[in-house]
């Protein structure tokens, strides 16, 4: 017997809810999405702050490539 992997997982899925024609399924399937929190509201103002600042670094234009930053701490990694 064959495992599937998490992806492999999630694009059965995928393809059985595009083919789904039960709308009690269907409702059932968006009640179990709407439980889920929003990323944004599970981290703390802090983490928010600290998004908000890098976004604003970008808008700038101060930012590193992430190579760049591999080079620099690989002998940390």
């Amino acid at each position: 017997m064959r495992i599937m992997d998490f992806t492999e997982r999630k694009i059965n899925l995928i393809n059985w809810i595009s083919n789904l024609e039960d709308e009690n399924t269907l409702s059932r399937l968006e009640s179990i999405k709407q439980e889920e929190p929003d990323w944004w509201d599970t981290i703390s103002e802090e983490e928010r702050a600290e998004i908000a600042e890098g976004l604003s670094q970008l808008d700038k234009g101060e930012s590193i490539l992430h190579e760049q930053v591999m080079a620099k701490y690989k002998k940390w990694l």
